[in-house]
């Protein structure tokens, strides 16, 4: 089999690449994984604040900032201690950060097997292929109205960034004692659902009794 390939020809993401979320999600390199969560928080965070064109733009000068500070200042020094060191980012000018080919193709057909999955999907929902799968996406929907009025996009990114980065943490540290509480709701949730079958069960066969002479 193939990287990336399953034996049915779908595309799939490299397991690196799934090895490496695992590990910044559970926060395995504590430093990777919290400026990965900061700047992605900050950004969104902005976002609420600007528009997309005014964040972006502060970036950029924030950047260009930067860079051009340590360059006039390691050109000062340079001029100073008359030292031919070169241009200071000359070992990131000199890195090549074009994509390969390989790269491009490997990445893009994944994209489309899972774009192509998800029209298919939604294609058999629209068009009522499976009527319980329709009734059931038409619920989810209608609960989203619901979500979409108390919350908008950004703030549903915000919620779900903090609980990708948080849960999975929190769920490992206290796995036991979650693992516990849960198995304890879901008991009592089938005990309810059983005793409510019971009781319609039992109530048909007394109406079953009374309708009969």
């Amino acid at each position: 089999m193939e990287n990336g390939k399953t034996e049915n020809g779908d595309s799939q993401p490299p397991p690196q690449w799934k090895d490496k979320v695992v590990e910044l999600l559970y926060w395995r390199d504590v430093k990777t994984s919290g400026v990965v969560f900061g700047a992605s928080l900050s950004l969104l965070l902005s976002l609420t604040l600007c528009s997309i064109v005014s964040v972006s733009s502060y970036i950029g000068l924030a950047l260009l900032s930067v860079t051009i500070c340590f360059r006039i200042y390691k050109g000062i020094l340079q001029a100073i201690q008359k030292s031919d060191e070169g241009h200071p980012f000359k070992l990131y000018l000199d890195q090549d950060v074009a994509l390969s080919e390989g790269t491009v193709h490997k990445y893009s057909d994944c994209v489309l097997a899972r774009f192509n999955t998800t029209v298919t999907e939604l294609r058999r929902l629209f068009l009522v292929e499976d009527l319980v799968d329709s009734l059931k996406f038409a619920v989810l929907m209608w609960i989203l109205t619901y979500v979409g009025a108390l919350f908008n996009g950004l703030t549903l990114f915000i919620l779900g960034l903090v609980g990708m980065f948080s849960c999975p943490i929190v769920y490992e540290k206290y796995k036991v004692q979650i693992d516990h509480y849960v198995g304890m709701a879901s008991k009592q949730v089938k005990d309810i659902i059983a005793t409510h079958t019971l009781l319609k069960k039992i109530k048909g066969t007394l109406k079953e009794h009374n309708v009969t002479p």
